[in-house]
């Protein structure tokens, strides 16, 4: 009875939010408003003054989104691609640190906060021992451990000079390696998000039917897991 009452909210939810982004495709199909024009407008009037900022502080939750945008800023003249590289560096090194000190300073947190993680620490334990210091170098690049390694560090007796000069480092070729292709190739990959946007102008209903039905799947996904989980 509570899976079928589970299943029946998440159903009504998914309802109602396409019901919702039906209504605002009508609006937006009877109006003048254009999405294209006004993210662009955004991007323009705001990127040079708040561009930097915004990539340090995403760059310390290591998304690559932030970097990639960065890089097409550097590529149109709003950012310099140097700079981009060296703050994005900055952003990732202090967002690692931070997770490292958590490990080193808040031990009776992190066996409590993230005790559903074990495996995973264990894991990264067992990475560490076997390959040493190169595993901090990549381990922005560990899917499902990107934040786990550095705690789990923290929590050993490894020293932490070692371990800033090495994620300094790895933040700066991490922030390069991601920013110098979007600068690079900055031209095609505008032309790419430009006929994005033609055809979702075209095709709104059939985007808006897409998205919800993508948005019901990693939701449902996401509470079979943490379910799982919390049997385990």
């Amino acid at each position: 009875m509570g899976k079928i009452k589970q299943n029946l909210k998440s159903i009504i939810i998914c309802i109602i939010i396409l019901a919702c982004l039906i209504t605002l495709f009508i609006y937006f199909k009877n109006s003048q408003f254009s999405f294209e024009e006004s993210i662009k407008t955004l991007w323009e009037n705001h990127v040079q003054d708040w561009g930097y900022v915004i990539l340090f502080c995403w760059s310390i939750l290591e998304g690559e989104w932030g970097l990639l945008l960065a890089g097409i800023a550097a590529h149109q003249g709003y950012l310099d691609v140097y700079w981009c590289i060296f703050i994005a560096g900055l952003g990732g090194f202090t967002g690692d640190q931070i997770y490292f000190y958590i490990g080193r300073l808040r031990k009776d947190y992190v066996q409590k906060k993230f005790r559903s993680q074990r495996r995973k620490f264990a894991l990264a334990s067992r990475l560490m021992q076997k390959y040493g210091w190169p595993i901090i170098f990549v381990q922005r690049y560990m899917y499902g451990l990107r934040t786990i390694i550095p705690i789990s560090i923290g929590l050993t007796r490894y020293s932490a000079i070692k371990f800033a000069l090495i994620n300094l480092i790895s933040a700066w070729v991490w922030a390069a390696i991601t920013i110098v292709p979007a600068w690079y190739f900055g031209a095609e990959i505008l032309d790419f998000i430009q006929g994005f946007f033609v055809k979702i102008k075209d095709n709104i209903l059939l985007f808006a039917i897409l998205l919800v039905i993508i948005v019901s799947i990693v939701a449902i996904f996401i509470s079979w897991r943490r379910k799982k989980d919390l049997r385990k």
